[in-house]
């Protein structure tokens, strides 16, 4: 009978701590992220998105960075768990690459999600898909900084002739004033050095 109550504790106890590490299990093992997603792809860079379960005690992500046919990584880790996406850049052109996403909790990360696999385009493949209103927004925007560039060179070039005008008709009214005051000093000048005349004519004779 003691025998008996003793092993019948001994199954008790393995099997508390069988469900006490099944549970420790469950709650730290996390699901992979869904619908992981290429969004906003350009010529040097791209946005991946994607989508977790609720409920799962994330920390942060994981996403893993990948030239197709090329072994070379890159890994980036986003600490920032209100968002759900992440940019990457500095990618090549015409370039083909795999992405996967993993969670991470506090006792480890989850499986990486399923390999997404996405192309850069060329730049000339860019510039011609954008729309005639792209462009032609562009175009708008360039011709407004040149309009906005040309009169501030017109506004700078009107100011610098009134401020020549102003000066040159300075001068000249200066100029007006001094010449009735030059009039009379020549005049002056003039009748002082004329020769006397005497009131009988004549040279006067010196008697002998």
């Amino acid at each position: 009978m003691v025998q008996s109550g003793s092993s019948a504790a001994a199954v008790l106890l393995l099997l508390l701590g069988f469900l006490s590490v099944s549970s420790v299990n469950a709650d730290t093992l996390l699901s992979a992220p869904l619908n992981v997603t290429i969004r906003e792809i350009e010529v040097n860079s791209a946005v991946v998105t994607w989508e977790i379960l609720e409920g799962d005690p994330v920390i942060g992500f994981a996403i893993t960075q990948q030239k197709k046919d090329v072994r070379m990584l890159r890994f980036i880790q986003e600490v920032n768990t209100t968002t759900r996406s992440c940019a990457l850049w500095d990618l090549d052109e015409d370039t083909e690459y795999i992405v996967h996403v993993q969670s991470i909790s506090m006792g480890g990360s989850s499986p990486p999600s399923e390999p997404i696999l996405f192309r850069t385009p060329k730049e000339s493949e860019k510039l011609a898909s954008k729309s005639p209103d792209e462009v032609t927004m562009q175009e708008v925007g360039q011709a407004a900084q040149l309009r906005a560039g040309e009169l501030i060179i017109i506004v700078v070039v009107l100011i610098m002739w009134a401020g020549v005008i102003a000066l040159f008709c300075r001068q000249y009214d200066i100029i007006k004033d001094n010449e009735p005051n030059n009039n009379k000093d020549k005049a002056k000048n003039s009748s002082e050095c004329s020769t006397p005349e005497h009131p009988q004519g004549g040279l006067l004779r010196s008697n002998v």
